[in-house]
């Protein structure tokens, strides 16, 4: 016997002194004893995979001892066990502190060999199993069985030892033993009983464990929690579960039965990780992290470890805000009509960053020291600050942390809502800025709200605002399938190009005026008939709309243009309706701030912008919401703006007005730029490879969204499919030595093995897509995306970064110089992590070598895939 110290943590308070010898599995469980799974133990969990690993190296030693070849015992790991009391009649009780899997799993293997047994008449080998290593003979009640594991796994457990009609019933544990019988049936099947007999050897004799055993009165929990917060995998929610227990000697069993199983049972093991944590922040722990909830509240509850009744009253005050974080999650469980409002379109805005201000105005409603209707207030003024933080382009970085520290503020006397108004209207930078009225106005007007926030936030506030419309039969937005969709499209034809031109301002062409309007608010409405709108002319559009069922698309319906003008009248009505949705700031809290959020990100950009590469004051005005005009007084006269040499005129130019403050004059921009590697034409204009969008611009930012350009497959839903809609849009805008070029590589693309995806854009763009799926990691990857309106593909290194091969950097620089091979297509260097593009017309002349270039991408992921390594194929047994 070997004798091992050390496992205690150096902060114990005593030395804990353990043995480790190596054992068979019948000699550990053989004479009267019990091992019991305590109730800080997770409940059973191997699966199949789990399951066949451990049967494949039975079959292993089966096949040894069959062949009569010389068989050694196969290890399978340690249990840590610590002595209980001695029972009646002498049965010693062991704690499985470790390894209850695995005791388990060997329990169930042999009850179904017993049952194996049973079933061809072999009682006496039946007996023996159950005698020896499944019961207590002479033991009554729990005590009756010779593993009695966790409460939520006992009674699927003993009906399995009882034989009873629900035995091998579901979940783990009857799944594993209906695994045992059909492999021992199997097995039996094909090999007859000498096989059988030769299992029941090997699991008893050939499968080798380490028992490591602590002295009693050994601080078991130590040994665990040194075991098992080193990486083994239990979460915060587990430790502090192992922690409370072991120190509930007495009242464990019956709190473990009435308050904790039934809480882990309703939450689940997520959500019952997300309770202990928002319980350290309503508790008013603003600086709690989810990974050090165990530390933080075992050291919370230190001082009440030897109180049980007091630990009973807090797993009591936890199990009351599990059924409130319910109501969270699942907002129909509230049954209060107003609170049960805003706790839904909390929820459909997703994220968790109003869960500690909502649980914490829970525990208020819940103990009579404010009403529900002040609840939904305090929670309306929440939603307000994010929507109008959403609104107004500001950042969401940090908002989780002023929620976190909401709770402490609301811990005095008074009105929550108003706490929560005054708290979110404080003077401070940053994070907690709430935009006012004003700034809310300006902003709808301006801002490109169609790249702000996620998908879901952006649908959400529409929907608000068709609402507030308050129409004689609402939409069910269960049913209806609405998008967020551009009226002045995002690929306007010619037809929408003039008549921006006659509204344009001097200096301003008709692409920087669409630039500047067309990701407003002004200029985006819910409809579900994206594919009939696409880039249609205003009139056709208007039958469109005016056919809806939604208030907002009446009203655009009932213009006689879109332009300039009822875009930003929309925006005034629009910015109106939220001023009144969504309640403002206390108006005398002035906020300091560092000026106009816009210019920040201006800087922002500049400092993004790759060395080679230009981009236009249109750009960057419709990127931070604003005029070109403004951009460019105001990059006059803020001195010092990295990079400001790259902003260019609309047509590449170096702006007549441009100039160097008296401390800069770093020469001439045309020269700093060609020294870059951007390319000038003779009358001085940049060329266009080398310049980047505002969409290119919101990706450096990190902005950008993979909803707008993803590809989707589509359900055919007996509508007009994407395939037709891409077909359609490439007739009507291409030539036919284009349509003809482009639909002939996507058919050689189908001949190697690929196949096509659509976007889900108006303009339905499509994407040769190719299925990597060796091993574990399927993907998908597709070298281009056609877009048959604007008449252009872009090649999307930017996707292809993140997937192998071509995350490795020479790869897409050789994708791209074979692209650059072709004549009319010049990707430039600099867009090495973007999604450069070249003019579809392209495929009209040189199709072929286009072809070309997607054989090879083609069989660069095939070579990639036979040269994956082994760890990404199934594991190894």
């Amino acid at each position: 016997m070997v004798d091992n110290e050390g496992l205690a943590p150096d902060n114990s308070t005593k030395r804990t002194r353990v043995q480790a010898r190596e054992i068979t599995f019948s000699k550990l469980v053989q004479g009267e004893m019990q091992f019991q799974v305590p109730l800080y133990q997770r409940t059973y969990s191997w699966e199949r995979q789990q399951l066949q690993q451990l049967w494949d190296d039975v079959m292993e030693l089966v096949d040894d001892r069959l062949e009569d070849r010389p068989t050694a015992a196969h290890f399978l790991g340690s249990v840590v066990l610590a002595p209980e009391r001695v029972a009646a009649g002498g049965m010693q009780r062991w704690l499985v502190v470790d390894g209850q899997q695995r005791l388990t799993t060997l329990m169930l293997a042999f009850i179904a060999l017993r049952d194996r047994h049973r079933e061809r008449k072999a009682d006496k080998k039946a007996a023996r199993i159950h005698d020896l290593l499944l019961v207590n003979g002479y033991q009554e009640g729990d005590d009756h069985y010779r593993l009695l594991p966790t409460q939520a796994d006992r009674d699927a457990f003993i009906a399995c030892v009882e034989s009873s009609p629900k035995a091998g019933g579901p979940g783990n544990v009857g799944a594993a033993y209906r695994f045992f019988l059909d492999a021992l049936a199997e097995g039996e099947e094909n090999s007859g009983e000498v096989w059988t007999d030769a299992v029941e050897t090997v699991l008893g004799n050939l499968l080798s464990i380490v028992a490591i055993t602590a002295a009693e009165g050994d601080n078991v929990y130590r040994i665990f929690e040194s075991i098992n917060n080193t990486g083994v995998g239990l979460s915060q929610s587990d430790l502090l579960r192992n922690y409370l227990f072991m120190c509930l000697p007495n009242r464990g069993e019956q709190v473990y039965r009435t308050l904790w199983l039934p809480m882990q049972e309703l939450l689940g093991p997520d959500n019952l990780e997300l309770l202990v944590w928002l319980d350290l922040v309503v508790a008013g722990n603003s600086r709690a992290k989810q990974s050090e909830i165990y530390r933080d509240q075992q050291k919370r509850l230190e001082p009440l470890s030897q109180d049980e009744a007091a630990l009973q009253a807090e797993i009591a005050s936890l199990a009351e805000r599990a059924e409130r974080l319910m109501r969270i999650l699942e907002p129909e469980r509230e049954p209060e009509p107003e609170l049960r409002d805003v706790l839904e379109r909390l929820s459909r805005w997703g994220g968790q960053t109003h869960y500690p201000l909502a649980l914490y105005l829970l525990d208020l409603v819940d103990c009579g020291r404010c009403t529900a209707q002040e609840a939904a207030e305090a929670l309306g003024y929440a939603e307000s600050y994010m929507v109008r933080r959403l609104l107004a382009g500001l950042s969401t970085t940090g908002s989780n942390r002023v929620f976190m520290e909401l709770p402490k503020e609301l811990d005095k006397d008074g009105s929550p809502a108003q706490a929560v108004r005054h708290f979110l209207s404080r003077p401070k930078t940053g994070a907690r800025v709430w935009p006012g009225n004003d700034a809310l106005r300006e902003a709808v007007r301006t801002r490109p709200f169609y790249k702000a926030g996620r998908v879901n936030q952006r649908f959400q506030v529409l929907r608000r605002l068709e609402e507030s419309y308050s129409a004689s039969e609402p939409v069910d937005y269960t049913k209806a399938r609405l998008t967020v969709e551009h009226v002045l499209p995002q690929t306007p034809a010619q037809q929408w190009l003039d008549m921006l031109a006659e509204e344009a301002e001097d200096g301003e062409s008709p692409e920087e005026l669409h630039a500047l309007l067309v990701h407003t608010l002004g200029n985006l409405t819910l409809s579900g008939d994206n594919a009939r709108l696409s880039n249609h002319p205003f009139r056709r559009k208007q039958e469109i709309l005016d056919s809806s069922a939604l208030r907002m698309n009446q009203r655009i319906a009932a213009e006689e243009r879109w332009g300039r003008a009822q875009i930003l009248a929309r925006a005034d009505e629009l910015a109106e309706r939220a001023v009144r949705l969504w309640p403002g700031p206390i108006e005398n809290a002035r906020h300091a701030d560092d000026g106009w959020a816009g210019w920040k990100e201006l800087r922002k950009a500049l400092r993004a912008m790759p060395s080679g590469t230009w981009t236009t004051y249109g750009d960057i005005a419709a990127l931070i919401g604003t005029h070109a005009i403004s951009v460019g007084s105001h990059m006059r006269s803020a001195p010092g703006l990295h990079g400001a040499y790259r902003v260019l005129t609309a047509d590449g130019r170096v702006a007549e007005g441009f100039r160097w403050t008296d401390d800069e004059q770093l020469g001439d921009p045309k020269v700093l730029l060609e020294a870059e590697g951007v390319r000038f034409d003779a009358v001085g204009r940049a060329h266009r490879s080398h310049r980047l969008t505002a969409g290119d611009l919101a990706t450096l930012l990190g902005k950008s969204d993979s909803d707008e350009w993803a590809p989707a497959q589509e359900p055919d839903d007996g509508q007009e499919t994407a395939a037709d809609r891409f077909t359609t849009q490439l007739r009507a805008n291409q030539t036919q030595e284009t349509v003809d070029g482009v639909l002939s590589a996507l058919r050689f693309w189908e001949q190697q093995g690929g196949y096509r995806a659509y976007g889900k854009a108006e303009e339905t763009s499509c994407f040769p897509t190719l299925e990597a799926s060796a091993a574990r990691n399927a993907r998908t990857l597709w070298p281009i995306a056609v877009y048959p309106v604007t008449g252009t593909v872009e090649v999307v290194l930017q996707h292809l970064k993140r997937r192998p091969p071509f995350d490795d950097e020479p790869m897409r620089r050789e994708l791209m110089g074979r692209f650059n091979e072709i004549e009319g297509i010049e990707l430039a260097e600099a867009k090495l992590d973007l999604r450069p593009s070249f003019p579809l017309e392209v495929f009209a002349a040189h199709g072929e070598e286009l072809c070309a270039v997607l054989e090879w991408f083609v069989h660069v992921v095939a070579l990639a895939e036979a040269r994956r390594p082994l760890e990404d194929g199934p594991a190894a047994s």
